[in-house]
């Protein structure tokens, strides 16, 4: 039986048409537009296969230009930038039905020793003391909708909200812009690296939002926004096993304009600083 992890893993795996260029499965799904960790971690496992495998990733930069439709091929083509003595480059484009859809330029670095810092990481319960994402939300509404148990089914990675989900007016007054929570892999993702890597690029684009939406309406009641990633930007710090549990600190510093701003910072369970997030989306009220 093919479980979640397996279909991300599959995700992943893309078909090699030509020297750069590569062709990724979109699922078929009841959703309005292409997950953007998907095209994301998709883009960054193009870029990667054509760089000699030494050289992590050490950041990426992307833009979602047009929404993704489910269930047609994403094509992506790599073009080789530069090749340096310890740096190298990649531009990838993403294209569905001839139209661009997505833009990632990926930077891969040789290690090398320097000098270290890093901010603390929260003092938050460890996730096997809070519930799991679909347990909390049966234990509110009774049973999961039926998008959230479309959701359940398809989902690689287990979730802990390390705060309690609000609900109600009354639980969202004065609360600020910022979340935390555990995630992982559901199951082992493998031996190679940049499967991790590309794993976690997925994950990163499932909650970040949330800090901006906190403050004003329920994460998983009836939404009163359209809400669309507009771009994307990832820093790698040190390596990490996408499913080992990892911490997920997020918080908004701004929403304005229709616009707003998430970072991100994810720690390992050592308080390691492994990577960090800037994200922003679009929010266009429904109705």
């Amino acid at each position: 039986m093919t479980t979640p992890t397996d279909r991300l893993v599959g995700l992943l795996d893309l078909e090699r048409i030509d020297l750069n260029i590569f062709r990724g499965r979109s699922p078929d799904e009841s959703l309005q537009r292409v997950f953007g960790g998907q095209v994301a971690g998709q883009a960054l496992v193009a870029a990667g296969r054509t760089t000699d495998g030494d050289r992590p990733v050490h950041s990426l930069h992307a833009y979602f230009l047009r929404p993704g439709r489910p269930g047609v091929p994403i094509v992506y083509q790599v073009e080789r930038v530069r090749d340096g003595r310890s740096f190298t480059t990649r531009r990838v484009v993403a294209v569905q039905q001839g139209r661009t859809i997505f833009n990632l330029t990926a930077s891969f670095h040789e290690p090398e020793p320097g000098f270290e810092h890093q901010v603390p990481m929260p003092d938050v319960p460890a996730p096997e003391e809070l519930p799991r994402l679909a347990d909390e939300i049966r234990d509110r509404l009774g049973e999961l909708p039926s998008a959230l148990r479309h959701m359940e089914r398809r989902l690689a990675f287990d979730i802990r909200y390390v705060d309690r989900l609000r609900w109600t007016p009354q639980e969202l007054a004065d609360t600020e812009p910022r979340s935390a929570v555990w995630m992982r892999a559901l199951g082992p993702l493998g031996d190679d690296p940049l499967v991790h890597t590309c794993a976690l690029t997925y994950a990163s684009d499932m909650t970040l939002l949330d800090a901006v939406r906190i403050p004003v309406e329920p994460l998983w009641g009836p939404r009163g926004f359209d809400m669309a990633s507009l771009d994307h930007a990832m820093w790698f710090h040190r390596p990490f096993q996408a499913d080992e549990w990892f911490l997920y600190q997020q918080e908004s510093p701004i929403a304005t304009g229709a616009r707003g701003l998430a970072r991100g910072q994810i720690f390992d369970r050592e308080g390691r600083l492994l990577v960090s997030v800037m994200q922003e989306g679009l929010f266009r009220k429904v109705g």
